[in-house]
């Protein structure tokens, strides 16, 4: 008899497994085929030359790979697919309850991920291959904002979501605008994926994220959701163990446009659907991604209306990072607040 605890660690342990086995091939075929920026350099958000990011990062972006997201991803499609056949195969199997696969909690969120994926790879390969700056903004982003507005009118239409939760047994009618705030959220989230700037930064932080909302997803007894959730921090992980300080690879756009778009998905799915409050807790349990997005918007606003600059170098981290704080020790810094947020995050949650 598969126990739902079983039911959640067992994918997740697959997929780290998964994921460390398949990392060597991986890695193999980066540093084969040189998948690393040709023309080494940034621009900043307003076009102009990201000076002090290129003074601390320029050299390691033609030696480093790019598109180490291949790795949390394909863990998290081939434990998905493998636990699925396995069910399909073996239905009578006690093993066949670990399939994780359904409509109602897990089909949105999986297709985000194979959709980011997809797009953020081709961005990483033009980058690599082709313009040194990979597909334009302007252009990812309308990407990602019509994505989010079909799942967004999937939410309002297929699955009647018209409101989202508060705290106390509090609701917030939106309607059909539902749609657009969907759009929104995923946008922003997808903005946090400049994270990944420092070596370890990223994944420990977005672990730390899906396995609240495994936790979440856990205590709303969407255990599909909380299975997909703790499969997707067991990849990441396993990502993590190769991209610590010194990085073998860097996540790039394949890991990060997926993983965001997947965590809009999640955070709504343990909204209303979940009879909880997943949008309200996101702002506590994801606060690195959105001081890292308020950091850049912030920035870019001073400089744009001011004249100077707020921090010393945007998005957040590297910040502190010129401000003289080793990188080691700044992940890690990261990874513990993370960590204490989340926590933070759950325990408003279960007293909301």
């Amino acid at each position: 008899m598969i126990t739902d605890i079983v039911k959640i660690f067992a994918p997740a342990t697959l997929a780290f497994t998964l994921g460390i086995a398949m990392t060597p091939f991986v890695a193999r075929a980066l540093y084969r085929f040189k998948a690393w920026k040709k023309t080494p350099g940034k621009q900043a958000l307003d076009g102009t030359e990201a000076v002090e990011f290129n003074r601390l990062h320029k050299a390691g972006e033609t030696r480093t790979p790019r598109m180490g997201g291949i790795v949390i991803w394909s863990s998290v499609l081939v434990t998905a697919a493998l636990l699925s056949l396995l069910a399909f195969f073996f239905p009578s199997s006690p093993l066949a309850a670990l399939d994780f696969l359904s409509r109602s909690q897990t089909w949105i969120p999986l297709a985000t991920l194979i959709l980011g994926a997809a797009v953020g790879f081709l961005n990483d390969l033009y980058e690599i291959r082709y313009t040194g700056r990979g597909i334009r903004l302007r252009s990812r982003l309308l990407f990602v904002s019509l994505l989010a507005l079909a799942v967004g009118w999937w939410f309002y239409d297929k699955l009647d979501v018209v409101s989202i939760g508060l705290p106390y047994d509090g609701e917030l009618f939106l309607g059909p605008l539902i749609i657009p705030f969907f759009a929104l959220m995923a946008l922003a989230l997808y903005a946090s994926g400049v994270i990944d700037g420092i070596d370890g930064l990223s994944g420990g932080v977005f672990a730390t994220i899906f396995t609240a909302y495994a936790a979440i997803a856990y205590y709303q007894d969407q255990f599909d959701l909380a299975a997909l959730c703790a499969t997707i921090s067991g990849a990441i992980l396993a990502f993590l163990w190769f991209n610590i300080p010194p990085a073998r690879f860097w996540m790039t756009e394949t890991g990060t446009m997926a993983l965001t778009l997947t965590l809009a998905a999640v955070v709504f799915l343990s909204d209303n659907l979940g009879e909880g409050h997943g949008i309200a807790v996101l702002p506590i349990i994801g606060l690195p991604l959105l001081a890292t997005v308020l950091s850049n918007v912030i920035q870019v606003t001073a400089k744009k209306y001011w004249g100077r600059k707020v921090f010393r170098v945007a998005p957040l981290h590297h910040h502190f990072q010129l401000g003289g704080v080793a990188e080691q020790k700044l992940v890690v810094r990261f990874w513990i607040v993370g960590t204490l947020l989340a926590a933070l995050g759950l325990t408003a949650l279960l007293h909301a």
